[in-house]
């Protein structure tokens, strides 16, 4: 049974910045979560059609900026003129999509860490895990922890596995499918990230024989996540910055 390695990040991560107290996926975001007190926070990358990775969760613009279509269908000059707060809230109106770079800076000056979801449009998987972990093994070059990748995507994984095998990668599920375990071992993960109604005791217990982190994911009520706690894992991804204390 493989040991456990150190694990460097906190239990507490700050889901897309500070959840839904702000527009995620935003600096504005992350400054919020910070004031909160969170070092770790979780966000999605994915690439504009010129190759650049900028933070946004959805494929299509429309939920949470001011555009109209698919994020990675048009060029970065297009989309960093988009409006990415005005839809959360008056008050971050004008609040523009970042870059990773934009992160990456914001993270490496303050001493935060990053879980950067790999979130490629559709057809682009391999092509964003590798654009990103190429540019995260650049950006974090001289930091003492690197950022953990993680994706649903397989063939994300697989991307940047072969592109900066060094860094660390999870595996994201939202279901327990067949061979998730095998599948994991093969693309080198160090976490497994789900679903945190999937953890079960013997689930934790395959995981950690594994020699794997075991995560979850969105956790917002303070049941959920005690009872993770009480199962021995070892990160929860959380909306509700407002009410966990990243300290507890």
């Amino acid at each position: 049974m493989p040991a456990l390695a150190p694990w460097p990040y906190p239990r507490w991560v700050a889901h897309r910045g500070a959840g839904k107290l702000a527009p995620e996926n935003t600096l504005a975001a992350f400054r919020l979560g910070a004031s909160h007190g969170y070092r770790m926070f979780e966000c999605d990358a994915k690439l504009s059609a010129d190759g650049v990775p900028f933070l946004m969760h959805d494929a299509a613009l429309e939920r949470t900026t001011s555009g109209q279509g698919i994020g990675g269908e048009q060029p970065w000059h297009a989309l960093s003129q988009l409006d990415a707060g005005s839809w959360h809230s008056r008050a971050c109106a004008g609040e523009p999509l970042p870059t990773l770079e934009n992160i990456a800076r914001f993270c490496l000056a303050n001493g935060h860490l990053l879980n950067i979801e790999i979130k490629p449009a559709p057809g682009a998987e391999r092509e964003t895990g590798e654009v990103v972990a190429r540019e995260a093994a650049r950006l974090w070059q001289d930091a003492a922890v690197p950022p953990l990748l993680t994706s649903f995507q397989v063939a994300s994984l697989q991307g940047a596995q072969a592109t900066q095998p060094q860094l660390p990668r999870g595996l994201l599920l939202d279901k327990l499918w067949d061979g998730w375990l095998d599948a994991a071992r093969q693309l080198g993960c160090v976490a497994i990230v789900c679903n945190h109604v999937l953890w079960t005791a013997e689930v934790v217990a395959q995981v950690h024989g594994a020699g794997m982190r075991a995560l979850s994911y969105t956790v917002n009520d303070e049941a959920a996540a005690q009872r993770l706690i009480d199962l021995g894992t070892d990160g929860i991804i959380t909306d509700r910055v407002d009410l966990f204390s990243p300290a507890g």
